[in-house]
């Protein structure tokens, strides 16, 4: 019997966990805080995402294992530092929250080339939530460092929608850690990492994480 917790419900990639989630016989209670509402769904709890992290931290965030799969993108985001308060701000808060209440297993999307010392805003601040969150000290973090990413989002990025076609056509060409990066094996990562994730601080890459990958 696990309790799982996953931020980012709404998302891409945390859509599809959940629907893992959902379907995942171990998992028997699910807390999915989001800023807005889901549909009543079963051994579901939504919360408000904002109500609990202006509250002191406790019960609410009190789980087995959590997924973080929240993140923008600056031109989503319309500035550098909104971007910012999202992918850094945002996440090492929930991720405070929860190794305060105790969660051990803690489950990260961040991205290909993530590092402090990037050049690139997005890849720089992924690198930086990282190491902030390492610092934490959860018994088991496991970081997922997905490429360009193939699935359907609900709102339109046209830049992305043409990247995708050109990826899906050269993919066989390309080397696995070039190749797009399966929603739905990141989302079964990430599952997998939060419900029965070994101690220690693992990071799994583009190319374990590729279309047709396992």
């Amino acid at each position: 019997m696990t309790t799982l917790l996953i931020v980012g419900a709404t998302g891409l990639v945390g859509g599809r966990a959940m629907e893992l989630a959902l379907a995942d016989p171990r998992i028997t209670r699910i807390i999915a805080p989001t800023r807005r509402a889901l549909p009543p769904l079963e051994k579901v709890d939504n919360p408000r995402l904002d109500d609990l992290l202006a509250g002191a931290g406790g019960e609410e965030w009190q789980a087995d294992g959590a997924v973080c799969a929240l993140g923008t993108t600056r031109a989503a985001a319309g500035s550098a530092a909104a971007f910012r308060a999202v992918d850094y701000e945002l996440v090492l808060l929930v991720a405070r929250r929860l190794r305060e209440a105790g969660v051990g297993r803690f489950a990260l999307v961040s991205s290909l080339g993530a590092s402090p010392r990037s050049l690139f805003l997005y890849t720089r601040t992924k690198g930086e939530v990282e190491q902030a969150i390492g610092a934490l000290a959860f018994p088991s973090l496991t970081i997922l460092r997905p490429g360009f990413l193939d699935g359907e989002r609900a709102e339109s990025r046209p830049v992305q929608q043409a990247v995708r076609i050109v990826l899906g056509l050269v993919s066989p060409l390309l080397p696995r850690v070039a190749r797009a990066s399966s929603v739905t094996n990141v989302a079964r990562q990430l599952i997998e990492a939060s419900v029965a994730g070994k101690p220690g601080t693992h990071v799994i890459g583009a190319a374990q994480l590729a279309e047709g990958g396992s």
